[in-house]
C-alpha cells in the first residue's frame, strides 16, 4: 500500500500506549485551541502511527479532522485515539463525528466524556449508531488534567483560578518599602511566563498596576505561535493610568470596575467590564461568571497579595503555584503573599492536595490543588 504524507509509522510497545501519544501531541494545543479544549488525536492502522493532529486556534481543524486529513485514504479501516470525545454539534467547524464516520474510522478510543452540554456523551452514540466500536476511559485521569480548566468551566460555569507568587522563605512578597523585583531567579521567572503562555488570561490588582506598571506579557517564549493572553485588571474605581505599559502590548485588556465607577479614557483595545458592588468593591465571584461568558477557561492570578486573599475568603481559588526563594525578608509591615481576613480558626485553613516540589535554580515551585 502506498502511504501518503502525514505517514509517521511509529510502533508503540507495551510501555508507552497509543493514548499516551495523543496526550503528548494534545500538549500542543494548549494555550493556543481556546475557546476550545486542547485535544490531540493519533490515527493507528496495522499496529503504527499514521499521523497525528491537535486542535489549532479557532477556526482551525479539530484534533480528529487535523489527523484524518493528514492521514488521506489511509484513515479508512484505522482506529483513533483522542484524548476528548468527538463533537457533535457545529460551531466554527463541523462535528467531528461526522468527519469520523466518513473516512471509515472502524474503533474510536476516547479518553474523556466531553462535560460540554452540547456534547456529554452524544458523540459517542453517534458513532456507535454509525457502526464504529468505541472504547471510553483510556488514561481519562491523565486527560482530565490537561482539559482541567474545560473540565471546571463546563461543570461549573466559572474559569479554573491558579494563584501565582513568588515569596521569601518566610512568606514575603516585598520589602518593607514596597520593593519586590526581583525575589526569584531569572529561571523562575522564565517557568513563570511560561506559565502565563498557556493560560487564558492573567489577572492582577490596581494596586500591582499603580505599584510594578506590568506589562502582563508571555515574553520568555519567543515562538510565534503563542497567543498572548488576556489582561484582566481588577479596579474597583477607574484609577488604572491612561499611558500604563500594558496598553501598547498585543492581546486584549479587560478592566474590571464597578458599575458606580467614574468613565475613563483608555485605549480603544480596552474593555471595561461593569461589575457589581461586594462591600464596595468588585464582586469578585461576579467577574469570574462574566469572564466564563468569553469564555475564559483560566485564569493565572499574580497579585497583588489582597486580590489573592479575597480569592481565598471568597474559595474562588482552584490551584496555587509558590515560587519561594531561599531568602529572608522580614518586617511586620512588608506585604505577605496572601491578605484578605484570612482563616479565623485552623479548621478554616486551606490546604494543598497533589503537591509537587521541584527545584528552579536556586528556587523552589510548590504546586497543588486547594482544598477548603
Amino acid at each position: 500500500m502506498p502511504l501518503r504524507a502525514g505517514y509517521i509509522g511509529i510502533s508503540r510497545g507495551l510501555d508507552l500506549s497509543y493514548m499516551q501519544r495523543a496526550l503528548e501531541v494534545s500538549a500542543q494545543a494548549i494555550g493556543l485551541s481556546n475557546p476550545n479544549p486542547p485535544v490531540g488525536a493519533v490515527l493507528v492502522r496495522d499496529d503504527e502511527i499514521i499521523s497525528e493532529g491537535f486542535t489549532g486556534p479557532p477556526g482551525s481543524p479539530h484534533a480528529e479532522a487535523s489527523a484524518i486529513s493528514k492521514a488521506g485514504d489511509l484513515a479508512n479501516g484505522s482506529s483513533l485515539y483522542v484524548t476528548l470525545e468527538p463533537c457533535s454539534h457545529f460551531g466554527r467547524t463541523g462535528p467531528c463525528v461526522q468527519t469520523i464516520i466518513s473516512a471509515g474510522i472502524k474503533k474510536v478510543h476516547a479518553s474523556l466524556i466531553d462535560p460540554d452540554p452540547r456534547v456529554n456523551g452524544l458523540g459517542i452514540d453517534i458513532l456507535r449508531e454509525a457502526g464504529v466500536e468505541v472504547v471510553v476511559g483510556e488514561m481519562g485521569d491523565k486527560a482530565q488534567k490537561v482539559m482541567e480548566p474545560h473540565v471546571k468551566l463546563m461543570e461549573t460555569g466559572l474559569p479554573l483560578v491558579t494563584v501565582k507568587f513568588a515569596a521569601s522563605l518566610d512568606g514575603k512578597i516585598a520589602t518593607v518599602s514596597g520593593e519586590s523585583q526581583w525575589i526569584t531567579g531569572e529561571e523562575a521567572r522564565g517557568v513563570a511566563h511560561s506559565m502565563r503562555s498557556v493560560t487564558d488570561s492573567i489577572m492582577v490588582g490596581i494596586g500591582t498596576v499603580l505599584a510594578d506598571n506590568p506589562r502582563l506579557t508571555a515574553r520568555y517564549n519567543q515562538s510565534s505561535d503563542v497567543r498572548q493572553p488576556i489582561r484582566i485588571i481588577v479596579d474597583s474605581n477607574s484609577r488604572t493610568p491612561t499611558d500604563s505599559a500594558m496598553f501598547s502590548e498585543e492581546g486584549q485588556t479587560f478592566i474590571a470596575t464597578l458599575k458606580t465607577a467614574k468613565e475613563a479614557d483608555w485605549p480603544s483595545n480596552v474593555t471595561n467590564l461593569r461589575i457589581g458592588d461586594d462591600a464596595g468593591k468588585v464582586d469578585l465571584l461576579a467577574l469570574l461568571e462574566d469572564l466564563a461568558e468569553i469564555p475564559v477557561s483560566s485564569v493565572l492570578v499574580e497579585g497583588g497579595s489582597q486580590l489573592i486573599g479575597s480569592l481565598f475568603d471568597l474559595h474562588l481559588v482552584d490551584k496555587v503555584a509558590a515560587f519561594i526563594a531561599p531568602v529572608i525578608i522580614g518586617g511586620d509591615e512588608s506585604l505577605s503573599a496572601v491578605g484578605g481576613e484570612g482563616a479565623f480558626m485552623m479548621k478554616q485553613i486551606s490546604r494543598l492536595s497533589n503537591v509537587t516540589i521541584e527545584n528552579v535554580g536556586d528556587d523552589f515551585l510548590i504546586t497543588g490543588d486547594v482544598n477548603y
